[in-house]
């Protein structure tokens, strides 16, 4: 893995395109479990003073549970040569699979944050490594576009929305 660190500050690139048209992997464990899906719902910004990221996850999605049992969880960015591995993951379910990387045909790599470890993508072209702050489930009752509600939650399986301060940005070198 040869990424470097780089300043969020100093990063250019449109979250719009980046998470909604190049989609992003959302990826939690540790050394000996993790499991990564494909989101392109989501969002950085900055709150609390600090660099956030929000990240969307339906309750049915393996990756929720290495997200709910773990401090941190990584954004990795891929590039367009990877898009195939990303459909994978976005409709292959790590439950269903013996190991879900391989047949995406990815490599999970451990990022050193203080405190602890994360996991994330080796074949990113960019990491968010994001440390939990906030999680909150979306409620029916809250919705004011009740449209919104129809066309995308049918099931009824609202989103838990994760915001997590960014604390490193890697880089592929």
């Amino acid at each position: 893995m040869a990424f470097k660190e780089v300043d969020i500050h100093t990063l250019q690139f449109n979250p719009f395109d980046k998470i909604s048209k190049q989609w992003m992997l959302i990826t939690a464990g540790d050394q000996e479990k993790s499991n990564t899906m494909t989101a392109s719902w989501g969002g950085v910004g900055f709150m609390w003073g600090k660099p956030v990221a929000t990240a969307y996850i339906r309750p049915q999605r393996y990756t929720k549970e290495f997200v709910d049992t773990n401090d941190r969880f990584t954004l990795s960015f891929l590039t367009e040569e990877k898009r195939e591995a990303l459909k994978i993951c976005g409709s292959v379910s790590g439950r269903d699979v013996a190991d879900k990387w391989e047949t995406a045909g990815l490599t999970p790599c451990c990022v050193e944050v203080e405190g602890g470890k994360a996991v994330a993508v080796s074949e990113a072209e960019m990491i968010f490594v994001c440390r939990k702050l906030y999680v909150q489930e979306m409620l029916p009752e809250c919705f004011v576009d009740e449209k919104s509600k129809e066309t995308w939650y049918p099931q009824k399986d609202y989103h838990v929305m994760y915001m997590a301060e960014i604390e490193k940005v890697l880089v592929r070198e």
